[in-house]
This record gives C-alpha cells, sequence and structure tokens, in this order.
C-alpha cells in the first residue's frame, strides 16, 4: 500500500492542486486532513483490535514490530492495507482501507451484541498534516503554494526546494557570536548544573539532523526517517536546530556560546517531517513509536497540527508514560498576542505529553504562543543554534525553540535522578522546579530550570 508511506509534501501539494485547500483563507488553528484513517486500539487489547481491523477492511497489516528496532521502511508496507504501530497500540490506514473500516463500522451501528474484538478499537480518527511549530499551517502553505506555483510555471529551475515560509520573528541576519553561553541556557540555569545527560537517551522527532555539522563531529547519532523518499538528513534546518538545543555541545569551537543543555545526552534522530517541512499525523506516530520502542527517556516533539486532543496521540503518550518515557511537544504559534491567543496544538494538547510555551528574553510570554493547556515554559524567541553547512548556526524563534530547552533539562533532571526519575515523576518534578512566572500569562508552571 503506497500511500503509507507517501512523502507528506506530495499529499499537500495534491491537496493544493485539486483546490481542497485554500491556503490563504486557512485558519491556523485547523486541522487539514489527508484522507487517512487512524485506529487506536484500547492498549489491553491491541492485538485482538488488529484482527478485528483486518477483517473488518479485508485486508493484511503490517506490524511495526516486524522492523529492528521498530524502524519502519516503506517497502515492507507496500502490499499492507495498514500499519500498526505496536509500541503505542495505534494503526494507520490508508485511503481505500479507511473506507472500507467505515463502511463496515456502519454496517454494525446498532448491532446488539458487540464482541469483544470489536470493542478493542478504542477510536478511529482522521489523519491530518503536522507542521513544524514554528512555522504556523497557514505560513506554511502560502510558502509552499507559491513555490509550487513557481515551479510549475517554470519561474525558477527544475529541482528548486520548495521550502516554507520563514516564520515571524526569524533572524536571518549574520548572529553575534560571542564566548559564553546563550540567554537560554542562563536563563535555565544549565550553565551551573552539574549533570551533563551522560546515559539518558534524547528523541527529536523533526526534520532530520545535519550529520556533516562540525559541532557533533564524533559523536554516535542513532536515526531513522519515516518520510518516503528522504533519509534522516536534514533538508530543512528545523531538525538541526532544536537537536542543538536539547543536546547540542558544551564547548563549541571557536568564537561560539555554549547552546546545547543536555551536551552528553544520547541523541535519536526521528525524521517525521520532510525537507519541506511537511509531516501527517502518521508520520509522527511512526516516529513516536520508534522512540518508544528505544526506550529514549526524553522525545522532544517541535511540531504541531490542528484539532485534538487526538486519542492517538494520548495513547502514544500515555504508552511512553508506562515505559519510562516522557513526551514534550510545542504548544504552537498561531497566537497574535494581545489580540488572538489560540489554544494549544496537537499533539501537545493531549494530557499524557508535556506541553511548552515560548517565552521572550525579558521572560514574557511571546506574542505567537498558544496559550492553554500548557505544562511550563522555556526560551524560545532569538534562540542561538545549530543549523545545516554551510550555515552551521542561526537564530530563530518559536514554542519549537521552547520545546528542547525544556527537553535538555528533563535529561539532565533524568541522569540527577537516576531509574526513579522517568516518565510521570520526571514531568512533575520538572513542573515542581520551574521558575513562577507572576503575571506571565499562559506559561504553566512557569520558566524550566536545570537541576543544579
Amino acid at each position: 500500500m503506497a500511500d503509507l508511506m507517501q512523502n507528506p509534501d506530495s499529499i499537500i501539494a495534491d491537496l493544493l492542486e485539486a483546490g481542497a485547500l485554500d491556503a490563504a483563507a486557512l485558519d491556523p488553528g485547523a486541522p487539514i486532513e489527508t484522507g487517512r484513517r487512524i485506529v487506536t486500539f484500547r492498549e489491553d487489547a491491541a492485538r485482538e483490535g488488529a484482527a478485528a481491523l483486518e477483517a473488518m477492511v479485508a485486508g493484511k497489516l503490517a506490524h511495526s514490530g516486524d522492523f529492528s528496532g521498530h524502524a519502519v521502511e516503506e517497502a515492507g508496507i507496500a502490499d499492507a492495507a495498514g500499519l500498526v504501530f505496536d509500541e503505542i497500540s495505534v494503526a494507520v490506514l490508508g485511503a481505500e482501507a479507511g473506507a472500507a473500516l467505515a463502511e463496515a463500522m456502519m454496517a454494525s451501528a446498532g448491532a446488539a451484541d458487540d464482541s469483544a474484538s470489536d470493542s478493542a478499537i478504542l477510536a478511529v480518527e482522521p489523519e491530518v498534516l503536522v507542521f513544524p511549530a514554528g512555522i504556523s499551517a497557514d505560513e506554511f502553505l502560502r510558502g509552499f503554494a507559491a513555490a509550487s506555483t513557481a515551479i510549475r510555471d517554470g519561474l525558477v529551475g527544475r529541482g528548486a526546494e520548495i521550502s516554507p515560509a520563514p516564520p515571524p520573528g526569524e533572524d536571518r541576519a549574520p548572529d553575534a557570536l560571542a564566548v559564553g553561553n546563550t540567554w537560554g541556557i542562563l536563563a535555565t540555569g544549565a550553565h551551573a548544573s552539574r549533570f551533563s545527560g551522560a546515559g539518558i537517551k534524547v528523541a527529536v522527532l523533526d526534520t532530520g539532523f545535519d550529520f556533516r555539522h562540525p559541532d557533533f563531529a564524533g559523536r554516535p547519532i542513532a536515526h531513522s526517517s519515516f518520510i518516503a523518499g528522504e533519509t534522516a538528513q536534514d533538508g530543512h534546518g528545523h531538525g538541526t536546530h532544536c537537536t542543538g538545543t536539547a543536546c547540542g555541545p558544551r564547548a563549541p569551537a571557536g568564537m561560539i556560546p555554549r547552546y546545547g543543555v543536555a551536551f552528553a545526552s544520547q541523541i535519536f534522530i526521528g525524521k517525521v517531517l520532510s525537507n519541506g517541512g511537511g509531516g501527517t499525523t502518521a508520520t509522527v506516530l511512526a516516529g513516536m513509536n520508534w522512540a518508544v520502542a528505544n526506550r529514549c527517556e526524553v522525545i522532544s516533539l517541535s511540531l504541531g497540527g490542528g484539532g485534538g486532543p487526538y486519542v492517538a496521540y494520548t495513547a502514544a503518550g500515555d504508552a511512553a508514560l508506562r515505559r519510562g518515557c516522557l513526551m514534550i511537544a510545542a504548544a504552537g504559534n498561531d497566537s497574535r498576542r494581545p489580540a488572538v491567543v489560540r489554544p494549544c496544538s496537537a499533539p501537545a494538547n493531549s494530557p499524557t505529553i508535556m506541553s511548552v510555551a515560548a517565552l521572550e528574553p525579558n521572560l514574557t510570554t511571546a506574542p505567537y504562543s498558544n496559550g492553554p493547556p500548557i505544562d511550563i515554559a522555556g526560551p524560545g524567541s532569538s534562540v542561538f543554534s545549530s543549523y545545516p553547512m554551510p550555515r552551521r548556526h542561526a537564530t530563530l524563534s518559536g514554542t519549537s525553540m521552547a520545546t528542547p530547552h525544556v527537553s535538555g533539562c528533563a535529561a539532565l533532571l533524568a541522569q540527577a535522578g537516576g531509574p526513579g526519575m522517568r516518565a510521570g515523576t520526571l514531568r512533575a518534578r520538572l513542573r515542581a522546579m520551574a521558575r513562577p512566572l507572576p503575571g506571565r500569562p499562559d506559561v504553566g508552571a512557569g520558566l524550566v530550570q536545570a537541576v543544579p
């Protein structure tokens, strides 16, 4: 079933071409459906649910557990009607199988005695598009549509990269470099921590990473791509920047400030957003499943989509917590304070996932940062970090940048607290340690703090 791993950029291009998306009229908080379906099983009956689902769609399901480390490969699911992410008890169905499921469910509606296997299916939800949390959906699509039109009309050369428009607040000018620490490192107290994140696995689920980056030379990095036709190499920049903030070096070479929090953590890169910046519920769930299977204590998600909270994301976050992992996600950048404050985006709005708001250098709430539900806040505006070569470093703004600050601090605390400081305990302790910010709206417990 080729469309299970279809590149999200091609999905977006098809929707724009068919007139199913109007980037100019898009509500930034509205979910954008792909036509596929996400099925969540009851955790204690996932096997029965998968069997029931196969019968209902009359097709074979592939399982992530059939792949080494749950690193799903496109070739291995080509003939499947759907794909089950075994660690988180969630499945994705292609459009045809999804339609068959809808018919089967309608036919069985009102039945007097549902079987135990049928009740094992907890929820069926639409798959939606997902974007980097440094870029709102409407801004992304306007940039994507403009680039697509230019390519179609021959205004740019063949093979030109389709890139989203830069988000408000992004600093494209050369960065002023100075030895010392970035404001985010100082504000969180990471510079004064005795801990490094050693022995803690941090998964960054994003656009990948630039493995050629000199600041990470010699550092082992586990990686897997869940985007069809693309490796985990970052062709966008967002993932490299977020990885640097969470896990960058303590002392970069040259006149470069320290920008990484958990500088000795084990890095896991899951590419769930394309080089163009697009993703879907399924690509994100695939990365979540992989990170949980690898028992990454901290799973950082600087991405989001409209709608929710979704049962699938909530189930994935719950599965992570039960396995000693904590998912930390960006609240989103769709607000325009003070006039418009939008609610937290998905997956951060799921109660099993820790949500992160963004702060300005003066510790006011960033004008773009989405509102409740919020757990905690991190430095989000004017954040200096790593970026793909040859640029090497960049300064970006967004809840995307706040999230890896929290993830890095979580890794330091997980190291300091030992095996007992995991999952829900880790989340609660991060909140308890946060610096309160009275009078600052929508920052949850306050500014995240590194363990001394």
